[in-house]
């Protein structure tokens, strides 16, 4: 080889050299940076058991307790965080990994969930409510489902976010609020009214969908786009009063009863709306051909009364999708077991679609018990109808990507729950907001919701962290 040659070909090879050094940088900071998710799940498992110690039922709250606790987990991983009062005993808490020096709240991802929890029945429960006992592979207590699991898993992401020293281009917020179970007045509302600046983005992950297990392999991930809006109605029954020793037949305990009966076995028309509509198209592409059957004729004018009918004997959650639903709840009656009260209570929970009245629905109600001696009381909402987020945006897209990687052969239907969730405060808001419970549960599991023995399967949870972490990593990892 000539000297010319031999220059030549060093040139050529210092170039090349240089021109690799150049190009690695980006492209190691397009792949995926690791992420200790073993450890990442201990960790969650151990604050989830800490956070289910924390007895914040509400009322009356202790929401404080819980945010300063998150707060501590979030120090001690680096993540600056602010713990806000809404009211004594009351708090949230906002943390935020950030993109760049100046907040972009039109790409920004909002992680929530709440840290209060309904009542116990404690005589009801195997186990202490708020002990956080861990027994055959369960992790049991109050919140473990609704919806302290949920916050965990937010704050287990945006830990692994930092661990990995993810490269953002977008925000990720994470907030746990307070105050959801009883409508959110120190909670969503508060953080809204009082620091949206803290908290705005175009996009959330909250509560309220589905990772749904039928024997033993996820069929499908319900992604929560719209909700039903919950209003309590109060049935009444007057009369006069009396010693119990001569019965009466205008007795209001007796009338009473008589029409929660009638509206304990009422049936609302069924009205599927284009979020249940699309559910159930979807989701006969894998179930049975009988129910797949019955699914499809719901688009069909002639047979959608039949076809709804059949779904909602196959499902009670089906049912409840479908229609306006009614659960009678709570009876007050009576001072003494000798003594005919003049008047008797019963409380209605009631769950109304999406765009339908609630004055119409007692009118039929009041019909259905046809008593002069019942009247109806509604009590005023505590949450207002809103918009369905969309099912073309950047998110939605990203979850039907992942969600089979991370679950082989299930699908991603959009989701209407039947329970409300602060996510429809923030479709107020022009928010994109999703339900994405991300825990693999079969439906008798999901259903301890709310009654006694509320448990997570810790494989489940632990499966859980790893999904939603993968969603949001996917969403917000710069590209």
């Amino acid at each position: 080889m000539s000297r010319l040659a031999r220059r030549t070909s060093l040139a050529i090879g210092s170039l090349l050299i240089l021109a690799i050094g150049c190009i690695a940088p980006g492209v190691r900071a397009q792949e995926h940076p690791r992420l200790d998710l073993a450890r990442l799940s201990d960790d969650a498992t151990a604050w989830l058991t800490g956070l289910l110690r924390i007895d914040t039922t509400n009322p009356p709250g202790n929401e404080l307790a819980a945010a300063r606790y998150l707060a501590d987990i979030l120090q001690k991983e680096g993540i600056p965080s602010e713990v806000i009062e809404s009211a004594p005993g009351r708090g949230i808490v906002i943390a935020r990994l950030r993109s760049g020096p100046i907040a972009d709240p039109s790409r920004a991802l909002l992680l929530l969930g709440h840290t209060d929890v309904v009542g116990v029945q404690r005589e009801k429960w195997s186990v202490d409510p708020f002990g956080g006992v861990t027994r055959d592979g369960f992790l049991y207590g109050r919140g473990a489902i609704d919806d302290k699991g949920m916050t965990v898993a937010c704050l287990a992401v945006l830990v692994g976010l930092k661990r990995a020293g993810v490269r953002l281009d977008r925000d990720v917020i994470f907030l746990a609020e307070g105050d959801e179970e009883q409508g959110g007045e120190f909670g969503i509302e508060f953080a809204i009214k009082n620091h949206w600046e803290k908290i705005a983005a175009a996009y959330a992950i909250n509560e309220g969908g589905r990772v749904h297990v039928k024997d033993g392999k996820v069929q499908y991930v319900g992604v929560q786009a719209s909700e039903k809006i919950p209003v309590n109605v109060t049935v009444i029954a007057s009369g006069p009063s009396g010693h119990g020793s001569v019965p009466r037949k205008d007795n209001p305990v007796v009338h009473l009863a008589a029409a929660v009966a009638k509206i304990g076995n009422y049936e609302a028309p069924a009205r599927p709306n284009t979020i249940t509509r699309r559910y159930f198209e979807q989701l006969a592409h894998i179930e049975d051909p009988e129910l797949s059957k019955w699914m499809r004729a719901l688009e069909t004018s002639e047979r959608m009364e039949s076809a709804a009918r059949r779904l909602s004997e196959a499902s009670p959650v089906w049912n409840s999708m479908l229609r306006n639903s009614i659960a009678p709840t709570m009876l007050r009656a009576g001072i003494r077991s000798n003594v005919v009260p003049s008047e008797a209570r019963a409380t209605l929970n009631i769950r109304l679609l999406p765009g339908e009245s609630i004055d119409a629905l007692v009118a039929d109600l009041r019909k259905l018990a046809n008593d002069p001696q019942i009247r109806f009381e509604v009590e005023p909402a505590s949450r207002q109808p809103a918009p369905p987020s969309s099912l073309e945006s950047d998110l939605y897209q990203t979850i039907e990507r992942v969600s089979p990687a991370v679950f082989p052969g299930a699908i991603v239907l959009p989701f209407m729950s039947t329970g409300a969730t602060d996510s429809a405060q923030l479709r107020l808001r022009q928010v994109q907001a999703y339900g994405l419970l991300p825990f693999p549960l079969p439906e008798e599991e999901v259903s301890r919701m709310h009654a006694d023995d509320e448990r997570i399967p810790l494989d489940s949870f632990r499966k859980g962290i790893e999904y939603l972490y993968r969603v949001v990593e996917e969403f917000a990892r710069a590209k």
